[in-house]
């Protein structure tokens, strides 16, 4: 039996815990693109950091594993000398992961609504409404994120059961407005200015996203859950990019 490739990445996740090698083997050294600009290229360098990582004692718990075609991308935490949440998204080549993009923040919370990072729904379902789902969160980020439509939120997310997951929001949509339209001097204090990619598995879709936070050049992972053609379900990790004298790799963070 074949075993499938976000298979494959929770076996290469989950030894962290070990610095076990073998699921490392996954990756393909030759060709190997390493996008954390804090980790050295090659899988020798992910071989090195899985080793220091162990000693440590972590816990890596895999959430939410998805696979779109060439990519997978998982939502994990993990429990190092801190408690963090991160978006793995992994691209393959002939059953070989060649290329990794990640994005972590400290997990706090639970949000005044009382929900975590990580926890809701974890499994995909309605496979055939993947690219109509794709099309409509894409046109969410474009439309309101990066575009300000406010106005346009309840077109694409569903009020009466929309569950939030970031740990300083509410289910309450004025909560997620409120944010959006904050500002300061310097222009908008959560700033989305540019969408890189689109990952989707039935309903469940990861936007990746450039922009600025409090003025911070910052990466923006958000993953959507979509029921009856409406975002109802929204987890997300953002994180500050370091200064391109502090990068290990000159792959950038995109």
């Amino acid at each position: 039996m074949i075993q499938a490739n976000k298979d494959k990445i929770r076996a290469l996740l989950k030894s962290i815990e070990t610095g076990d090698p073998g699921p490392i083997a996954v990756v393909n050294e030759d060709k190997y693109i390493q996008h954390n600009p804090q980790t050295h290229e090659g899988s020798e360098g992910l071989a090195t950091l899985f080793e220091r990582l162990s000693k440590t004692s972590p816990r890596v718990n895999i959430v939410r594993a998805f696979e779109d075609e060439d990519f997978v991308f998982a939502h994990t935490e993990y429990d190092f000398s801190r408690r963090n949440i991160g978006f793995e998204v992994f691209r393959f080549e002939d059953g070989r992961a060649v290329e990794h993009w990640d994005n972590i923040q400290v997990r706090s919370g639970p949000n005044p609504s009382g929900h975590s990072m990580v926890d809701g729904a974890t499994e995909a379902v309605d496979h055939d409404l993947t690219e109509k789902n794709r099309a409509h969160v894409r046109a969410f980020v474009e439309a309101v994120l990066i575009a300000g439509g406010l106005e346009q939120l309840t077109e694409f997310i569903e009020p009466g059961s929309f569950i939030e997951h970031n740990p300083g929001l509410t289910d309450d949509l004025s909560s997620l407005r409120a944010a959006l339209e904050a500002s300061d001097t310097a222009g908008r204090s959560i700033d989305y200015q540019r969408l890189h990619r689109v990952l989707a598995e039935g309903n469940f879709v990861l936007c990746v996203s450039e922009g600025a936070l409090d003025g911070a050049h910052s990466a923006f992972y958000d993953l959507f859950r979509v029921d009856d053609g409406k975002i109802v379900e929204h987890w997300d990790t953002t994180e500050k990019i370091a200064p391109r004298h502090e990068w290990k790799n000159t792959n950038g963070k995109f």
